[in-house]
């Protein structure tokens, strides 16, 4: 994904000396949230475009509609998000392939 702004720099060391100062500067940021957010929303959608091809296809030549080590390395993957990195790989895994037991 490219980027078609420079992103402010962020603080190294914890320091407010990077924080923004004025209302351009927090405006300049947000719009960079909104086209992150746009960036991601389109990968989430393939994603899951994606994942459920591959199920149906693994369904269809009778094999399973998940595999569980793959699933492990999906959630390995989110790990170093923390506990939030291992919630957002379950919902993005739970896209693909639709909820367990249903």
């Amino acid at each position: 994904m490219s980027t078609s702004t420079e992103p402010l720099e962020q603080p190294a060391t914890g320091s407010d000396s990077s924080l923004p100062t004025s209302e351009a500067d927090i405006d300049k940021l947000r719009k960079e949230i909104d086209r992150l957010d746009a960036e991601i929303l389109a990968a989430v959608k393939r994603r899951t475009e994606v994942s459920r091809m591959i199920g149906r296809t693994r369904m269809a030549n009778g094999g399973p509609r998940l595999v569980h080590s793959r699933e492990m390395k999906v959630l390995e993957r989110f790990s170093e998000l923390g506990q939030e990195g291992h919630t957002l790989a379950m919902l993005l895994l739970r896209l693909g392939r639709g909820r367990l037991g249903h």
